[in-house]
């Protein structure tokens, strides 16, 4: 089972989590119901995207979002309306068995483009989160190890350590998360580099309940290295109203109709 969501930051949160052969019994059957964490067919939504550095300079985006989730598989769609980045557009799209795919469309080229592997660590658009940031990580790539019970930004939470059995696989040595016993969701985590050094943090901040989904409606990705923050707000959200197929497709990014 892979894990998947519609907006950006709450594609990392999600990716960042996987399930696996356990390392302890109680890791795993806390990962697996992570790993099964309700979402919706479909959703449309606005977003505001907020870029700001250590001293609390920076610029803010409007993004409409297209997601879709089917056979366990999701699509995302961005398309920037707002802000320097307007006209710029992305699709995501998770496969079965092998790496996403991804493109970009960018309004100075005026064509699509595949975001290939070797770029994986570049920043997705001057963001937090790099591309391979949004990649999604498939069942058996990382140890769950469950560490204590811990209260966690107002959350009560398992605490949860998950390491790459390929160290290839992940920029990331190990993360540590919180899930939060109620939703149970990833509501917080810390990512941190092959030298033992904490280097990213992801805070979920609020999860509101929606049509019998918990959606996290506003998130937070710091770079601790440098104090520089993107938060994602879901200002709007329209939730399994079906959308036409053509949207997910290269198609829809060149044109935007």
């Amino acid at each position: 089972m892979k894990r998947t969501l519609k907006t950006v930051l709450a594609l990392v949160a999600m990716a960042l989590v996987g399930t696996s052969a356990f390392a302890d019994e109680k890791g795993y059957e806390i990962m697996k119901q992570v790993a099964d964490f309700k979402e919706p067919a479909f959703t449309h939504s606005v977003v505001t995207i907020s870029l700001k550095d250590k001293n609390g300079q920076g610029e803010t985006w409007t993004v409409e979002e297209y997601g879709k989730s089917e056979n366990g598989l999701a699509s995302l769609v961005m398309i920037f309306q707002a802000g320097s980045k307007k006209g710029t557009r992305f699709l995501q799209i998770e496969n079965d068995g092998k790496a996403d795919d991804k493109f970009i469309y960018l309004p100075s080229l005026k064509q699509a483009r595949r975001v290939n592997s070797s770029e994986g660590s570049k920043s997705f658009l001057g963001t937090d989160a790099t591309y391979d940031d949004l990649t999604t990580r498939t069942v058996d790539q990382d140890e769950h190890t469950f560490i204590c019970e811990e209260s966690k930004n107002g959350y009560d939470c398992y605490k949860i350590k998950e390491v790459p059995y390929d160290t290839a696989s992940s920029q990331y040595a190990y993360r540590i998360t919180w899930i939060d016993k109620v939703s149970m969701y990833p509501i917080y985590t810390e990512m941190y580099n092959k030298n033992d050094k904490l280097v990213k943090t992801l805070t979920v901040e609020s999860i509101v309940p929606n049509q019998g989904y918990d959606i996290p409606m506003t998130t937070t990705l710091c770079d601790v290295t440098t104090g520089h923050t993107t938060t994602m707000a879901i200002t709007k959200i329209v939730i399994d109203q079906p959308l036409p197929a053509r949207v997910f497709t290269q198609s829809f990014l060149e044109s935007g109709k």
